[in-house]
């Protein structure tokens, strides 16, 4: 049992500030950016029980976790975001989307910085805090990288919508309704069917795994040698 506690806590605790400040981030940046629809709603806070969604931010890593998928990918409650009050739309949705991401790399510096203070950390405390501390680099990485692939709702989507020709941005918006779905068929159907047909089909991992890897390598190198 104390095993389970320790393994939910290393990675629930770091999961929860990645998802927090990623969507506090979205809602601040649009505040800034001349929309308050998320920020009369509560949403630019730290507070992570305004963010959490129970299924997309519980329960679906625990299953993950679990399961021992080797993915752990979890999501919060969508920032409202009014597009037509921010200052200039097109411009500022790329903005408001590139700030999740954005806290995101920030909270992997941050975790960067935090293994310098380990000598003041009690003994007892600091095998704790570097599981905490290697789980934070590597969920913001997953989560940065991940957000950023071109599929709306995701943010990369939306930087895409908001960046491309009008010709390719307006059949790329129209999947925003589907985009969910098409998520998790790369997450778990078209992988389920590969190890079923005994095939490596694990394409979404071929894709971000290399910008993951090549973070957090980086992230790593510039850790204190112990």
């Amino acid at each position: 049992m104390t095993d389970i506690i320790e393994k939910l806590t290393v990675w629930a605790i770091p999961l929860i500030f990645a998802i927090t400040l990623h969507e506090a981030a979205h809602a601040w940046v649009a505040y800034k950016l001349g929309d308050n629809t998320a920020k009369s709603m509560g949403r630019v806070s730290f507070n992570p029980m305004v963010h959490i969604d129970l299924f997309g931010t519980v329960l679906l890593p625990l299953m993950l976790l679990i399961s021992g998928s080797g993915f752990l990918f979890g999501y919060a409650k969508p920032v409202p975001v009014n597009f037509s009050r921010l200052n200039n739309p097109r411009r500022d949705s790329v903005l408001v989307a590139l700030a999740g991401p954005g806290a995101n790399i920030i909270l992997i510096m941050i975790a960067v910085i935090l293994f310098y203070t380990l000598s003041i950390i009690p003994g007892f405390a600091q095998e704790w805090f570097v599981k905490n501390l290697f789980n934070m680099i590597l969920i913001n990485a997953v989560l940065a990288v991940f957000n950023m692939l071109p599929i709306p709702p995701l943010d990369g989507g939306r930087v895409a919508v908001g960046i491309l020709p009008y010709a390719l941005a307006r059949p790329l918006s129209k999947l925003e309704p589907y985009g969910m779905l098409i998520i998790l068929g790369l997450i778990f159907i078209i992988p389920m069917a590969g190890r079923y047909l005994g095939m490596d089909l694990n394409i979404l991992w071929s894709i971000i795994g290399p910008v993951i890897s090549f973070i957090t390598e980086f992230a790593f190198s510039l850790l204190p040698v112990a």
